[in-house]
């Protein structure tokens, strides 16, 4: 009896030794991946830190700091004195003011045209490839040479856009003398070039929807509106909902073809925050001051950009 409790015994210590041997592999195996993971991660990391993390932090130190030209750098601390500088500028709010109503009329504009052109192409007829083809050509045109090409067609005296309103009897109007018109030419011109990169996200979505709804909506009788409407917006609202967040996160950052095409005028009416930051720092050279508003837009822009995800996330759950 007792010999075989002794067995017993030495046979649960051996099973007990064996697992835990094989714990301890596991967790070596385990930190073994981890870290070849890690180690191929640490490059495109460090490049990260150093292109991103450094000029970010940097540009924080410059807002608490006044700014020596001589060398080039952040010289004495002055606390928020640029902070409270900037929020006392008129001209920062203005500028903040402009860039809120093209970002309010030009994003829903965007999103709208491109899901609705993408549906369109999206149906059966003869030259939707060449159309989707010819979509890409906005993408591809530089931004400088983009408002360059569109103040030559909107040009008041010589542009071909007055010439066909004067066939029908409008115009001529001064698209870039007036600042109502000034900024629907900004708004025009930035939803030209990026409607296309809309239509191509939703056309890609377009086809990754389920064909037999579709069927059934057409055995049911729905016309093309009723299936637009009923059926293929709501499978798509998680898509909507991330390629504005999408868009949003480049409209924030205007700046160059409102540097081509209107310079921020007629007076500041297209003068958007991120011309306004360049004109203050390159050539007013107050860099301390540009750099503070700088960092306010940042944070703006990501306290919106977590709501627009968080609204995102929650249209994903609710279709």
């Amino acid at each position: 009896m007792r010999e075989e409790t002794g067995m017993t015994t030495e046979t649960v210590s051996r099973r007990d030794a064996a697992s835990g041997g094989a714990a301890r592999h596991a967790r070596r195996h385990a930190l073994a991946d981890l870290l070849s993971r890690w180690s191929f991660l640490m490059p495109s990391m460090l490049v990260l830190i150093v292109m991103l993390a450094y000029p970010i932090f940097y540009t924080i130190e410059i807002s608490f700091s006044s700014f020596d030209l001589a060398s080039f750098s952040a010289d004495q601390w002055v606390g928020w004195e640029n902070y409270r500088e900037v929020i006392g500028d008129y001209r920062f709010w203005e500028s903040l003011k402009v860039t809120l109503i093209y970002l309010v009329i030009a994003l829903p504009l965007q999103v709208v045209l491109g899901f609705g052109i993408a549906y369109l192409i999206n149906a059966e007829w003869w030259g939707r490839g060449i159309l989707r083809a010819l979509f890409i050509i906005p993408m591809v045109v530089a931004p400088v040479v983009a408002g360059g090409m569109w103040r030559m067609i909107l040009d008041p005296l010589w542009g071909i856009a007055n010439y066909w309103l004067g066939l029908v009897g409008l115009g001529p109007l001064d698209w870039f003398g007036d600042a109502r018109l000034a900024m629907a030419s900004v708004i025009i011109i930035d939803t030209w070039r990026w409607t296309p990169f809309i239509v191509l996200i939703a056309t890609a979505a377009l086809l990754a929807l389920p064909k037999d709804v579709f069927e059934a909506a057409k055995i049911d009788g729905a016309g093309w509106w009723s299936t637009l409407w009923s059926v293929a917006v709501p499978l798509l609202v998680p898509v909507i909902a991330a390629t504005f967040v999408i868009r949003w996160l480049g409209a924030v950052k205007m700046f160059d073809i409102v540097l081509a095409a209107t310079y921020g005028g007629p007076g500041k009416a297209t003068n958007v925050i991120n011309l306004f930051i360049y004109e203050e720092a390159f050539r007013s050279l107050r860099f301390a001051e540009s750099a503070a508003m700088a960092v306010i837009v940042l944070i703006l822009t990501m306290v919106l950009t977590g709501i627009f995800l968080r609204g995102s996330r929650k249209l994903e759950e609710l279709f």
